[in-house]
């Protein structure tokens, strides 16, 4: 089990904005390709990884005490832009939900196999 936690905090250690090849990525998008290139090569980390990872999302309510306390925190800036946060929130929901709706119709017609026109 420490040796999956161990995994799974040096797939995150480059929090920094590091580049990667001249690309500047973020360190989680980097440590999430190093994390698959490391469950490709490594077979037998998968069982203890799934473990972990199911440990973790059962306790992910844990997870949002940080992000709750930092909310209380910051209270003078949430009632002067809390409004604005919230629409923006709430519109890149909605198209987020709607390009993914989009893309997987478009991915779905696209997988359906082709009629005969003869048939």
């Amino acid at each position: 089990m420490i040796g999956a936690l161990a995994l799974l905090s040096s797939a995150n250690w480059r929090r920094g904005g590091p580049s990667l090849a001249g690309l500047a990525l973020p360190g989680s998008v980097i440590g999430m390709l190093l994390l698959i290139g490391w469950l490709a090569l490594v077979q037998k980390e998968r069982p203890t990884l799934e473990a972990v990872s199911a440990w973790l999302t059962a306790h992910l309510s844990i997870m949002f005490v940080p992000a709750a306390v930092g909310l209380i925190e910051q209270g003078p800036a949430l009632s002067r832009y809390g409004v604005g946060l919230v629409v923006a929130t709430a519109v890149s929901t909605v198209l987020t939900m709607a390009v993914t709706a989009l893309v997987f119709r478009w991915a779905a017609r696209r997988g359906e196999p082709a009629e005969d026109a003869g048939a």
